[in-house]
């Protein structure tokens, strides 16, 4: 079984910083793209960011300039650095991660993987 497990959320102030993490655990081949998602209250989950495994990066317009997503492949984690914060942004934002796991029974299998976090809420105040 392949997780996702977050961190960083927080309550901060406009124009604040934060730094998300995200850690994949488990039996783990290859871990392809990974990114992350946010959904406020009363609205639809949407994307944040996307990263690659080359290191190519996509931002919606709503973020983009502000939000920085990075990944250190060694230690199978993504992050998301959110500079000039401003309250829009607040909702809980969710890790995912797509790549090729490892299972462990009578034979040793490969497995491909679609991996959600819980979810980590970040709340901007005005």
């Amino acid at each position: 079984q392949v997780q996702l497990v977050e961190s960083g959320g927080g309550l901060v102030q406009a124009g604040g910083s934060l730094r998300l993490s995200c850690a994949a655990s488990g039996s783990i081949f290859s871990l392809n793209a990974m990114g992350w998602y946010r959904q406020a209250p009363g609205k639809q989950r949407e994307l944040v960011a996307t990263i690659t495994s080359g290191n190519t990066t996509t931002y919606p317009d709503s973020v983009k300039g502000r939000f920085t997503v990075s990944r250190d492949n060694g230690k199978n984690t993504v992050y998301l650095q959110m500079n000039s914060l401003k309250p829009e942004d607040t909702a809980v934002y969710y890790c995912n991660a797509e790549g090729v796991g490892v299972v462990y029974g009578v034979l040793r299998t490969n497995r491909p993987f679609n991996a959600w976090g819980q979810g980590t809420l970040v709340t901007v105040s005005s």
